[in-house]
């Protein structure tokens, strides 16, 4: 899949709950190739993003899959680890504030707060349970991707911020963004 495959907002299936994988199919792993595959184009054609991660609702799948990339500080490493049916089961250390951005809200960035610590239970890709916690920017990916399952965008964690909007300049910079001038341009997101 390529990075057009990736469905923005105002597309209504990003409101929607995704449903449960029952069994772990041939289909569910051809679904996470190509989660991953257009997630490596969307970040070829971006020189100061990341795409730590992506839901499978994003390319228009309804199914509670995601996967998050195995190195998150790094760019070169283009592996991703699959979370079926992923859930926290557990929210854990202080909420934190800190940017997100989002392949299907484009151009958009926010300051978006999140537990610093999730205990994460889900399936892996051979249909065993896993359970693990994660701790920092994992854990904002994870309960951002969660989010997404269940239907809810990063920007419906800061609607009533005025100062939580930003967008990356040429240089690969946060600036603000005129939070009234966003909303008459851009209110189709909400």
């Amino acid at each position: 899949m390529k990075k057009e495959d990736i469905i923005v907002l105002p597309d209504l299936r990003l409101r929607q709950k995704s449903s449960r994988v029952h069994i772990v199919t041939d289909e569910t792993l051809s679904l996470i190739d190509d989660m991953n595959s257009a997630a490596i184009d969307w970040e070829d054609s971006r020189p100061h993003e990341i795409s730590a991660a992506l839901a499978a609702v994003q390319i228009g799948r309804m199914e509670r899959v995601v996967t998050v990339r195995s190195e998150l500080e790094d760019k070169s490493v283009r592996e991703f680890t699959a979370l079926i049916n992923p859930q926290i089961v557990k929210y854990e250390g202080e909420i934190i504030s800190d940017y997100e951005g989002c392949l299907s809200v484009s151009g958009v960035y926010g300051k978006v707060p999140r537990y610093s610590k999730i205990r994460v239970k889900a399936l892996d890709i051979d249909g065993n349970e896993v359970r693990f916690k994660a701790e920092g920017f994992l854990a904002r990916v994870i309960q951002h991707e969660i989010d997404h399952t269940n239907g809810v965008v990063f920007i419906d964690h800061i609607r009533d911020d005025k100062k939580a909007f930003y967008k990356l300049d040429e240089k690969g910079e946060l600036q603000p963004v005129d939070y009234a001038k966003y909303i008459e341009n851009n209110s189709i997101l909400w």
